[in-house]
């Protein structure tokens, strides 16, 4: 066991201060720039090692107690910065961004503006606003998250950590209080006696009767913030059904299959969303911003910085169930969206019946792009590429096409500064970077950048 005391002078890609000890770069999680701290050496490499903060000798004025009683070392791993003034977060965000563009896209001066801070009608949203959850059961089969990595036991089952690394929540201060009377719901309702559900005739009710109790592995929640639609989606072992009493909350059942697949339970397996004056179904395997004024703030920026000028035909690449192809329709001659996921895609084209300029492609984004020709005329683009990035593939057919200018929409700082390099060699030049806070109290960053050719 090493112990060693350190100055803090950065915050890392993943959340942690970092200091330097002996040549090497030491991270430590729950700690703050600027703070001198007392560690205990956890894992040492080559160049760098990992720490667990023991003491702060000197703490940081934006130093605060964290609201939420699960947060901190080895206990909820949901959140990573419950401990730093939100004004800081803000800034630290920035600082990510514009450390990875420099270091990973090789961009000297990045053009990064301040981090956007998001706020509703009742003001600030720095807690309750995630529209979409994730919920493990624990061995009692009371929900939580997984705990902090510090906390956490080495072994793991196919299906991922194994239930004794779930830390159960009655409430977390993250979720939109739509979805928090849902998680009280879930307690209850699966806690409470129900009946078991029949196929029908003696033999099987007296089946059901005998069965063993359904154990719930995983259930994800989602909600429309502004229609008040909710969702409910059971992991279960053998993709039973569980046994759930709902008592006068109107809620979407289904039960997720270890293949994908769909079972409904209660009423559609989809709810609906309103975000830039369009109406969104979504349904439970389908992907959808997690913060509804997020998502508005973003179509907002995509039009303002990409400015359509009405004549354009846009490619929306990883379109999703249209949250940009459909609200920016209007502004353009015509969209080409582009998708993979089966569920999405069925989702768009609910959403965007109405709309005669919108063509959907299923599949890759690199096998469609590659299937199109310069006779198409394309000028502008979004890119909203998963946490893994585009890569070169795409880059250079975007850049076959035409493409004058690119909004690439960013869920993860490296990523983006990995395909800005790539871009880069395109021929492409970075104009502008907007970060939007849509993740609150963690490390998670969502930026808009936009490319001109």
């Amino acid at each position: 066991m090493t112990i060693i005391t350190l100055q803090l002078s950065g915050i890392a890609h993943g959340g942690e201060g970092l200091g330097r000890h002996e040549g090497k770069i030491v991270f430590v999680p729950y700690a703050i720039p600027g703070e001198r701290v007392r560690v205990e050496v956890l894992e040492e490499k080559a160049r760098w090692a990992r720490a667990r903060l023991l003491e702060v000798l000197e703490p940081s004025a934006d130093r605060i107690e964290a609201p939420c009683p699960y947060f901190g070392p080895g206990r909820c791993g949901g959140c990573q910065w419950q401990h730093i003034t939100y004004e800081r977060q803000l800034a630290l965000k920035k600082e990510i961004v514009v450390d990875q563009l420099k270091r990973l896209g090789r961009v000297a001066d990045p053009p990064v503006e301040d981090v956007v801070a998001l706020a509703d009608e009742d003001g600030l949203l720095a807690f309750f606003y995630r529209n979409h959850v994730q919920l493990a059961a624990d061995e009692e089969q009371h929900f939580g998250y997984i705990r902090d990595a510090e906390g956490r036991s080495s072994s793991r089952g196919r299906k991922g950590p194994a239930a004794k690394d779930v830390i159960a929540v009655d409430r977390c201060l993250l979720l939109h209080p739509l979805l928090d009377d849902l998680h009280g719901a879930l307690e209850r309702g699966l806690q409470a006696p129900a009946e078991p559900l029949s196929t029908g005739g003696e033999d099987a009710a007296e089946a059901d009767e005998k069965a063993e109790p359904v154990v719930v592995h995983r259930v994800g929640m989602r909600t429309g913030v502004n229609t008040g639609q909710r969702l409910m989606a059971f992991e279960t072992a053998g993709d039973q059904v569980p046994g759930f009493v709902v008592e006068d909350l109107p809620v979407h059942c289904v039960v997720r299959h270890k293949d994908g697949s769909i079972y409904p339970l209660i009423g559609d397996p989809w709810i609906e969303e309103i975000v830039g004056g369009a109406t969104f179904r979504v349904s439970a395997g389908s992907f959808f911003q997690v913060n509804t004024v997020g998502a508005e703030a973003m179509v907002h920026l995509a039009s303002e910085m990409l400015a359509p000028q009405g004549h354009e035909v846009l490619i929306d690449g990883y379109c999703g169930v249209g949250l940009f192809a459909l609200t920016l329709a209007h502004q353009v001659s015509q969209v080409i969206a582009i998708e993979q996921s089966e569920s999405a895609c069925e989702d768009f084209a609910w959403n965007g019946h109405d709309l005669d300029n919108v063509a959907l492609f299923e599949g890759s984004v690199a096998e469609v792009l590659a299937a199109l020709d310069q006779t198409q005329h394309c000028e502008i683009a979004i890119i909203d590429p998963p946490r893994s990035g585009t890569g070169r593939e795409v880059i250079e057919h975007l850049h076959r096409l035409g493409i004058r200018r690119l909004l690439y929409v960013s869920c993860d700082p490296a990523t983006l500064a990995r395909d800005t390099l790539l871009l880069t060699d395109a021929g492409y030049k970075l104009r502008q970077v907007q970060p939007v806070d849509m993740f609150p109290q963690t490390y998670h960053i969502e930026s808009l950048a936009l490319f001109t050719r």
